[in-house]
């Protein structure tokens, strides 16, 4: 599969194609990255270094690569955090460009804008650009389930609830919802899980939750489902190849007590998931 990866960077650490781009090459992949920002590290830290990519220089590229005729080989595009709000036009024309050269290639949009511990941490003019203007043409999203919420409008508090918001994204565009950090009431305090939805067919897994948070494991998320889904159409086996990879590379950065992913060290779990938990369809 190539991959048209269209995210931030950074030099120190993990996050959006420093986050992806190694996990999708390890699990068979070819990717090509385009990044949004140029940042010393993630926002995260407070201080960081480093420019925005004007939507004209992501434009420029794009127009590189169809000179080059790889717009037609290209089996998926994959976006994330956007940096500047003029990165959305360019990344939905080069979606349209890319379907053009290759129809049966796939849209895959990390709707990345906060999560329910922090809230929004996107510019204001980012939300509306990609509930209104990105994610109607998108094939897949992975959203978190703070972030489901916002696109929809919806509560996600109960799984219920999380299925109907699931539906109307569906209806905004998207056939393939993957929702990431999902609780409700139901689940237990050392448990965490994953609801992946493809047309009508739905689909849980539950991995154990870990006392801590790194940077850019949503990233590697949607990085590895758009791959495996990508290269197989099957959700369900794209969730739990998905669910194995993260966990353990998120057991390996916690017990490392590394402030960063542990990323070179989990390779062989991206290359082999050891497929440990298992995937519950939803009747």
């Amino acid at each position: 599969m190539n991959i048209l990866s269209i995210q931030s960077h950074v030099t120190f650490g993990h996050v959006g194609n420093s986050a992806a781009v190694f996990p999708l090459q390890r699990a068979g992949h070819e990717v090509w990255p385009i990044h949004t920002v140029n940042f010393s590290n993630h926002t995260g830290y407070g201080d960081w270094g480093g420019p925005l990519t004007p939507a004209s220089e992501v434009t420029a590229i794009v127009d590189g690569l169809e000179r080059r005729g790889a717009l037609e080989q290209v089996d998926a595009v994959l976006s994330g955090y956007q940096g500047g709000a003029d990165i959305a036009g360019a990344i939905v024309e080069t979606v349209r460009r890319v379907k053009e050269a290759n129809p049966n290639a796939l849209y895959a949009c990390d709707p990345v804008m906060g999560n329910a511990k922090s809230g929004c941490f996107v510019s204001d003019e980012i939300p509306p650009l990609l509930r209104d203007k990105v994610v109607p043409v998108a094939d897949i999203i992975t959203p978190n389930q703070f972030e489901l919420g916002f696109l929809t409008g919806q509560e996600t508090t109960t799984l219920e609830q999380t299925l109907e918001a699931v539906r109307a994204a569906q209806e905004i565009g998207p056939r393939t919802v993957l929702v990431t950090s999902v609780l409700r009431p139901q689940t237990p305090e050392d448990s965490i899980e994953m609801l992946a939805v493809d047309g009508q067919r739905a689909y849980l897994v539950a991995t154990p939750r870990l006392p801590f948070k790194r940077n850019g494991s949503g990233d590697v998320t949607a990085a590895l489902f758009t791959g495996h889904y990508t290269a197989t159409r099957d959700a369900q086996l794209a969730l739990a190849r998905t669910a194995s990879s993260i966990f353990d590379l998120l057991q390996l950065t916690y017990e490392a007590e590394a402030t960063e992913l542990a990323l070179i060290e989990s390779q062989e779990y991206f290359a082999s998931p050891r497929l440990q938990f298992e995937v519950q369809e939803l009747g």
